[in-house]
């Protein structure tokens, strides 16, 4: 029997803490009324090179996020709560709800071991799980000739999985190079906002 990737994440921390649970498996945020939902997504326009250079702003405007297209379950709350994240930090998102995430992962090169409750594409690059809006808006700066970012599992503590009377815990964002390997490229310590 399959399972897709996302319901076992959600059923494992479900076990690990409880506390989660609420966050994990409520309903779509009512932050995300208005989003566009899909069926499993299609093959997409290609997106700009990775290796060009971003559009500039006029002095003192800062330039316009691109989109973020994210892929999630239609149950998972902790989703809902990261799009809000990104949201705050001016990206724009189109929300594409998936029952079964594990053909988009796949197709995007995230590597083994390293998924989580939700999938994203942003200028060309994979943003698996919960990483903070800071991290990609340094890999959109920096350009780096990668597939993207993962941040595996859903650590507590990470933008979308804050649980008041829960310790954040440390977690660190990882580069998926072009050949599949990862490397750190942030490190949260605790109680760092993200």
């Amino acid at each position: 029997m399959h399972i897709p990737t996302d319901r076992v994440l959600c059923a494992t921390m479900r076990l690990a803490l409880p506390l989660l649970l609420a966050a994990c498996t409520q309903g779509p945020a009512a932050a995300e009324a208005g989003t566009s939902a899909s069926t499993p997504a299609s093959r997409e326009a290609p997106s700009p090179p990775r290796g060009a250079a971003p559009a500039t702003a006029p002095p003192g405007r800062r330039a316009a996020l691109p989109l973020a297209v994210v892929h999630k379950s239609p149950t998972c709350g902790c989703c809902g709560a990261w799009i809000d994240h990104l949201r705050k930090h001016g990206f724009r998102v189109e929300v594409r709800e998936e029952v079964d995430l594990g053909p988009t992962k796949a197709r995007l090169g995230v590597p083994a071991g390293k998924a989580s409750c939700h999938t994203a594409e942003i200028d060309g690059y994979l943003v698996e799980g919960h990483v903070p809006a800071a991290d990609i808006e340094r890999l959109l700066r920096e350009r780096p000739r990668a597939r993207g970012l993962v941040l595996p599992g859903m650590p507590v503590g990470s933008p979308g999985m804050e649980v008041e009377g829960v310790a954040a815990q440390p977690y660190t964002v990882e580069l998926v190079t072009e050949a599949g390997d990862t490397l750190p490229y942030a490190h949260h310590p605790v109680g760092e906002a993200p």
